[in-house]
């Protein structure tokens, strides 16, 4: 591994003076975000929904010898003016370094393959890409290091009946408490694939991160909050112009893999509640589409929807392959005058609609997106219960422009993101004993998860975040401040501890530093966190007593930069 790893950097190093790149990979920590603040403020083409990541840089192409990313630096239109895409290139990436640290306890998500982890941990990332007519590859794969220490996770010291409940959860999913020492030092894929370009269409197989839907801070179907995975995609290179306006979309067929981790620290529990993995990987298909209609301008609509399975499970029908063009309803997948149940297909299905609207002369974008992770029964139940198996998010942008200063703007984002089970499961569920699921989970298929972690919303199984930036933005440069307030496992909480009263919920109050500077061809992205935990994984603190109890708190940092030199002729 390290003589591999030896052998991508001193390749990297040696072809620097080669290179620009045409895609922004999904979560980009820098120029994502920067082409995204361009188009709300009016400069960059609003036909990209900014719905289906990465980002093809098609009408970005070289002009004038000048690497793309230094666009993002300009206040004039240049950004719109679309530019034939080349059909011939040979380019270096751009080199990237992130360092992800935790004090004492996991924090932190969107790191890709890089997971959540105590102690240091270390991406290092460069690679290659180029076309030659129809054909274009990406060669970038990812090397991390971690340490991966012990730390004070769910005690021991419940009740047998709590245990069984944390322990459900764990096996509903796969989200391990602390990787073990082969999660300490490999080499994946990384960011790479390889296409054939139909004209406005590609072709081809990949290990990227995809991100789908509107979200910036989480994303519920697909995020960066995993590595990537190997997929067969099918989808649109830039926008296209059909009948009713401009259509991107996108079809996978994947395949995901388990961690192969016991969900506890503590391995004593392992033995006697945990469920351990078959070995077994899992078939994903997935499909996303959105459009932007001619008689609604800088309004963005779409769904997502996804279906795992076992491989041992999976048929050899088109069905089969392609589960995602199934009806909606249950009622319509039953066969034989209801004899059989669709349930023992031991498929897993979420979708989402999400939306978003786009107003540059205000300098503003709001956005949603809301989805289930099951079927209804039919469209009744659906009117009668639409909040069953849901979660959602919200959001928007705001930037203020200095007055005289036009180059400084004050850009604020805020987002919210929900996933704990409406109280409608008290009514669904008498005894709350068969509804104990959360959004990326199920009781068959265990969890919409790579390698033990969540491919959309990373913040934890049935967790809610609430999440404020405010910053000062010059060209690439960053200066600001973020507030989040993390609810933890609030559906495992409300199923185990809401009804005693002495535990109450954990709650992770953090503030965050950001700074983002450039200096020529490099880019520095960092933040610094301090969090405090009120009721750290639903502890009592020693100082309280029965008749008047008190949660453990516990105040945690979390640290992380991102160092990235831009490659330029």
């Amino acid at each position: 591994m390290r003589l591999k790893f030896s052998i991508l950097i001193c390749f990297t190093v040696f072809l620097v003076p080669l290179g620009l790149a045409q895609t922004i990979p999904a979560g980009n920590p820098v120029l994502e975000e920067a082409l995204r603040r361009k188009q709300v403020f009016g400069e960059y083409d609003t036909d990209v929904s900014f719905l289906h990541r990465p980002i093809q840089l098609n009408h970005l192409a070289k002009k004038d010898s000048v690497p793309y990313w230094q666009y993002f630096e300009l206040k004039n239109n240049t950004l719109s003016e679309k530019v034939k895409p080349q059909k011939k290139y040979f380019n270096v990436l751009p080199l990237q370094n992130t360092t992800v640290y935790n004090a004492n306890r996991p924090y932190g998500w969107g790191n890709g393959a890089l997971g959540a982890g105590v102690g240091f941990q270390n991406m290092v990332s460069g690679g290659i890409e180029g076309r030659f007519h129809f054909l274009r590859f990406q060669f970038k794969p990812e090397w991390i290091t971690a340490q991966n220490k012990a730390y004070e996770g769910f005690g021991a010291d419940f009740s047998d009946n709590v245990l069984f409940a944390r322990f459900r959860f764990w096996n509903f999913g796969d989200n391990p408490e602390r990787f073990t020492e082969e999660y300490n030092s490999f080499l994946t894929w990384g960011q790479s694939n390889l296409s054939l370009v139909l004209g406005p269409v590609d072709l081809g197989v990949s290990n990227e991160n995809i991100w789908w839907g509107p979200g910036q801070f989480n994303g519920l179907i697909f995020s960066n909050n995993a590595r990537g995975f190997k997929h067969v995609s099918l989808k649109t290179n830039r926008p296209v112009d059909v009948f009713i306006g401009n259509l991107e979309a996108e079809m996978i067929v994947g395949r995901l893999e388990s961690s192969g981790v016991g969900a506890s620290q503590n391995q004593s529990l392992n033995q006697r509640f945990f469920l351990p993995f078959t070995g077994d990987w899992r078939y994903l298909n997935g499909l996303s589409v959105s459009i932007q209609p001619k008689f609604l301008p800088k309004f963005y609509f779409g769904f997502n929807r996804t279906f795992q399975q076992f491989s041992k499970n999976k048929g050899n029908s088109f069905g089969d392959y392609f589960p995602v063009f199934e009806v909606l309803q249950k009622e319509k997948l039953f066969v034989n005058d209801n004899s059989v149940d669709y349930d023992g297909e031991a498929q897993d299905q979420q979708i989402s609609v999400f939306g978003r609207y786009l107003n540059p002369k205000g300098k503003f974008e709001i956005y949603f997106e809301f989805g289930k992770r099951d079927h209804n029964f039919n469209w009744r139940e659906f009117v009668l219960n639409p909040d069953h198996a849901r979660a959602y998010l919200l959001g928007f942008t705001k930037l203020i422009p200095f007055k005289g200063q036009p180059e400084k703007i004050i850009q604020i984002r805020a987002e919210i993101t929900q996933q704990h089970e409406s109280v409608n499961r008290y009514v669904r569920y008498a005894d709350l004993g068969f509804g104990n699921t959360s959004w990326h989970t199920h009781y068959q298929v265990r969890g919409f998860t790579h390698y033990g972690e969540s491919l959309g919303v990373g913040i934890g199984t049935g967790s809610n975040i609430q999440t404020v930036e405010i910053s000062l933005v010059e060209k690439l440069n960053k200066k600001g401040i973020v507030l989040e307030r993390l609810e933890n496992q609030q559906d495992f909480f409300y199923r185990s501890f809401a009804q005693q009263g002495q535990r109450k919920p954990w709650i992770d109050l953090s503030l965050g530093f950001l700074f983002d500077h450039q200096w020529n061809n490099f880019m520095l992205s960092s933040k610094v966190k301090i969090i405090n935990a009120h009721n750290y994984q639903w502890k009592l603190d020693a100082v309280g007593n029965k008749e008047f109890p008190v949660g453990q708190n516990k105040l945690s940092i979390f640290a992380q930069t991102h160092l990235i030199y831009f490659l330029s002729k």
